[in-house]
């Protein structure tokens, strides 16, 4: 499991360190309490209610948002208690991961003042997140937008579907952005699900991430009151705010770590069968099977390792908060796009050859998990922005999705 980080920013006291250690150990109560049914609750991929209220209960939504005053951790701590939940269950894992980034979109795109508020409140009635917002995206052809927003006397009507990856049917809170029908604005809203006019389709039969909750969003004149706008989401890179630019690389980066935690359960999970004499090879009895888990091992190690320096540089850059320089978000989208591919190619080799070490049920989920989780993110188009960055120094992070 995941060792406990040293906690850094604005909240690196000594109270926060208290606080940090207290988290992850409740973090790892929680995902004990997971590991126990994980391949029951795989194979029924219900909608994750039972998870969220595990969740809840262990106060992980209340404690997984941006640091403030007395209230939430910060970006390394987060991403740990991430990954340790994931090692136990990747989908509820990803719920977790996609919930805490979201929390972040109040200082992403909304005023301080503002963003303080909404933070307190979700402290306060343990909200947990969800949604997704896509990102600027330069020389492409607009497309009819699936959200729109129509000026309403108290505000805005929403209309429209979106797919969302965690939490369809569970989330307290939905984060979308929508095309404004009068100036064309992109606003970056959230959704209270509970609201008239608002209703969810469950994904059914998916290959992996079962319990994750994914699904889709349908809203027809839903009503948006001003507070529910965080604010404009840039139509450009050029436009786009250092900070805000941040966003979506905080995503992908969460997600690494649940990736990284995929493949240390389904290695963990592995050495205790063969620990255990269920495996296909015992330990003893083949040298090579020494090989084998010194090559997985390494494997994990150095995805870790990867995607640790690349949480740290992205803990550095959130703690700097709207002070950050222009040129910093391209090279942390780099060094995210690097631990994507490290982690996207560790988390699939590990899962598939550990379902060569043992036969046992449930093994299988790991890799179902790991390739829906890294599917959408192709490894060319990674390393293309990669080497654009390295060769040229782009000073613009390449557009992607933020689902």
């Amino acid at each position: 499991m995941t060792p406990a980080p040293t906690t850094s920013g604005p909240t690196g006291s000594r109270p926060a360190d208290e606080r940090s250690r207290a988290l992850l150990r409740s973090a790892r109560d929680v995902a004990d309490d997971l590991a126990a049914d994980a391949i029951v609750r795989d194979q029924a991929g219900r909608p994750p209610f039972d998870e969220a209220a595990r969740l809840r209960e262990a106060g992980l939504p209340a404690a997984l948002t941006p640091p403030g005053p007395g209230r939430g951790v910060d970006w390394a701590t987060g991403c740990a208690v991430v990954r340790e939940i994931a090692a136990a269950d990747s989908s509820v894992g990803d719920m977790l991961a996609r919930h805490y980034v979201h929390t972040w979109s109040g200082r992403f795109y909304a005023g301080h003042e503002h963003a303080s508020a909404l933070e307190e409140e979700s402290v306060r009635e343990q909200w947990l997140w969800s949604g997704t917002v896509g990102t600027p995206a330069p020389h492409t052809v607009s497309e009819r937008p699936d959200l729109t927003l129509r000026p309403h006397a108290t505000g805005y009507l929403l209309d429209g579907r979106r797919s969302v990856d965690t939490a369809v049917s569970t989330a307290d809170q939905i984060v979308v952005d929508a095309v404004c029908a009068a100036s064309g604005d992109v606003l970056v809203v959230r959704i209270p699900p509970g609201a008239q006019g608002v209703s969810v389709e469950p994904a059914h039969d998916r290959l992996g991430q079962r319990v994750a909750g994914a699904g889709e969003v349908l809203v027809n004149r839903v009503a948006i009151a001003p507070g529910h706008v965080l604010g404009r989401r840039p139509h450009d890179e050029e436009s786009t705010a250092p900070f805000t630019a941040l966003a979506e690389p905080a995503l992908r980066l969460a997600l690494c770590h649940v990736g990284l935690g995929i493949a240390e359960g389904a290695l963990t999970e592995a050495r205790d069968l063969s620990r255990g004499g269920r495996a296909y090879r015992l330990p003893g009895e083949d040298p090579d099977l020494f090989l084998t888990y010194g090559e997985l091992a390494s494997a994990a190690q150095t995805a870790t390792a990867v995607v640790d320096r690349a949480t740290e540089v992205m803990a550095q850059a959130l703690a700097t908060g709207a002070q950050l320089d222009a040129e910093v978000p391209a090279g942390v989208a780099a060094l995210v796009a690097t631990a994507e591919t490290v982690m996207s190619r560790a988390a699939l080799h590990i899962t598939a050859r550990v379902l060569e070490l043992a036969d046992a049920p449930g093994l299988d989920r790991f890799w179902r998990n790991a390739r829906v989780l890294t599917a959408h993110r192709p490894v060319a188009h990674r390393l293309r922005s990669i080497g654009e960055h390295y060769l040229n120094g782009s000073h613009h992070p390449a557009a992607a999705a933020f689902p």
